[in-house]
């Protein structure tokens, strides 16, 4: 490791808490340089859907490059583009009954964040955007506004405004009408609070600590958006593709955003690719308003268009990841009942589930416990206080059961030493 803490910027931060280099990999399996294996539990932080190296997906990009397909090509035409805008209309679009047109944005999910509230400001005309408690859009300047973390916000060095912060589903307890409130400030002149020219929100907050908004609550925000001539966009970027069920997080409540943002495993290979959908009343830009050199990444246009062939022209796919998902509720249902002392909470929904820990030195000790014995697995929340589970949904249940046995003995072995601890502190007052 002398070399990365030699030459690579402090900056990093992943490779503090896996300390080994990593040389091969195989759908939730990765392998160091040593050969030690390890269960995959982190998925690169939600980009990796379908497995490292998909072999149905490896194969396409293979079969592309062979064939000397057109690798950078600007936002000009391409058969490898064409494929892909056919398919998703097909595979995702049509199925779901939604209209959207593209824009294919700079490849990760900051610029799509960047570009989505762009786009609402032209098309009101007004410049603030009403995002939630604990949302998390990316580290550029205009997602960073709209992102809660101040251990992120700290490092712009700016002051970050036109955006107001709304308490998100739940943050004041179920029985709390948050959107009842967004809708008192909005709607009052004095309030302080300008009409906004658009709403983001995630379905199912990743970074946030995996809180989920209620349907109904989505669906009330919706018609407030729609009341108000408000543009929704819901930030989808690491909740979609699968990853709480349905390919779209927002599915389950019924609603149609205005805009959508997609990124990290929409291309299914971790290739960089990032995708705004826009409903085509909103398509108001200009040409080149928004571009970027890095706009047409054919060889994701090639593996992502696979990936929707392959998982997502039926419903079995789907069905497999509710059944997973089922499987990991019950784990850690048992989970939070086996260990009481540890005061843990589930959260999530779909295969982007977790436990909140009340003490989040806990959370830290899990995790850390968990790469020592083969499981990577990161935390999120405020104050890294949830213990994340994002393994990829393509993971074999045998593979899945036996890194849910690491996290289990992982708990128990923090469980205890937390409590050895207590022990001794009382010990020495006594």
């Amino acid at each position: 490791m002398r070399i990365f803490n030699r030459l690579e910027s402090e900056v990093r931060g992943y490779i503090r808490s896996f300390p080994t280099v990593f040389s091969k990999a195989q759908n939730a399996v990765l392998i160091d340089e040593g050969g030690s294996e390890y269960i995959d539990f982190l998925a690169g932080a939600g980009t990796l859907n379908y497995g490292h190296n998909n072999p149905v997906l490896k194969q396409a990009a293979i079969d592309y490059l062979t064939e000397d397909g057109i690798v950078h090509g600007l936002d000009m035409a391409t058969t490898a583009k064409k494929h892909f805008l056919q398919t998703f209309e097909n595979c995702v679009l049509k199925p779901r009954n939604l209209q959207y047109k593209f824009q294919f944005t700079g490849p990760t999910g900051t610029n799509a964040v960047e570009a989505a509230i762009k786009l609402a400001r032209n098309v009101t005309g007004r410049q603030g955007i009403i995002s939630f408690t604990n949302g998390f859009h990316g580290v550029t300047l205009g997602a960073l506004a709209l992102t809660g973390n101040r251990k992120f916000r700290n490092a712009a060095g700016v002051t970050l405004g036109d955006v107001h912060r709304a308490p998100y589903s739940g943050y004041f307890g179920m029985n709390i009408d948050t959107i009842a409130m967004l809708d008192k400030l909005i709607a009052d002149p004095s309030s302080g609070v300008d009409l906004p020219a658009a709403v983001i929100v995630e379905c199912v907050q990743g970074e946030g600590g995996l809180n989920v908004a209620g349907l109904n609550w989505l669906k009330k925000l919706e018609q407030l958006c729609q009341r108000h001539a408000i543009l929704m966009i819901v930030d989808d970027i690491q909740a979609g593709c699968g990853r709480t069920g349905t390919f779209f997080s927002f599915e389950p409540a019924g609603i149609k955003p205005d805009i959508v943002t997609l990124s990290k495993s929409l291309s299914g290979f971790g290739l960089p690719m990032a995708l705004l959908l826009m409903k085509p009343e909103f398509d108001v830009w200009k040409p080149g308003q928004h571009n970027g050199t890095f706009r047409g990444n054919n060889l994701a246009f090639v593996t992502a268009a696979a990936a929707l062939e392959h998982y997502w022209s039926d419903n079995r796919f789907q069905a497999s990841i509710h059944k997973k998902a089922a499987l990991i509720e019950t784990f850690l249902d048992k989970l939070v009942t086996g260990y009481p002392q540890a005061k843990l909470t589930r959260r999530g929904r779909g295969m982007m589930q977790g436990v909140a820990c009340a003490d989040p030195a806990l959370a830290d000790r899990i995790t850390s416990i968990a790469f020592q014995n083969g499981l990577i697995i990161e935390t999120s929340g405020g104050n890294d206080e949830v213990v994340k589970l994002l393994m990829p949904l393509t993971i074999e249940q045998e593979t899945l059961l036996k890194g849910l046995d690491i996290l289990e003995q992982a708990v128990g072995e923090a469980v205890s030493e937390a409590g050895n601890e207590i022990k001794s502190h009382r010990e020495v007052e006594a």
